[in-house]
């Protein structure tokens, strides 16, 4: 199995509409790329650390597949409109990291 994260860095006075992210916007992210495998997918608030500094990350969301081709076979065209409702909830530029999850 793979997660794909989507991570959102944290940055001072950028805007993270957590609500749209969540109920909006990773409903379209079910709706379009369930048929490609999607099998699920989360959302991770970034909490500050022990001393206050804040998280590396405000909000990482995950998508679960079998294997990266199904990820990789999304149409660019669902994908562009995936990325046209980023600015609807964030004014921040996410980094993607492709990892194969490993039994501990």
């Amino acid at each position: 199995m793979v997660k794909i994260s989507v991570m959102y860095p944290h940055k001072p006075g950028a805007r993270f509409d957590f609500e749209y992210y969540r109920h909006t916007h990773m409903r379209l992210v079910a709706e379009h790329e369930g048929p490609h495998g999607l099998l699920r997918t989360t959302v991770e608030r970034g909490l500050p650390a022990a001393d206050g500094s804040p998280p590396p990350f405000v909000c990482i969301g995950s998508l679960y597949f079998n294997t990266v081709q199904e990820y990789t076979s999304i149409p660019e065209a669902t994908a562009a409109r995936l990325r046209a409702d980023i600015p609807n909830y964030t004014d921040i530029t996410p980094v993607r990291q492709f990892s194969e999850l490993l039994e501990a």
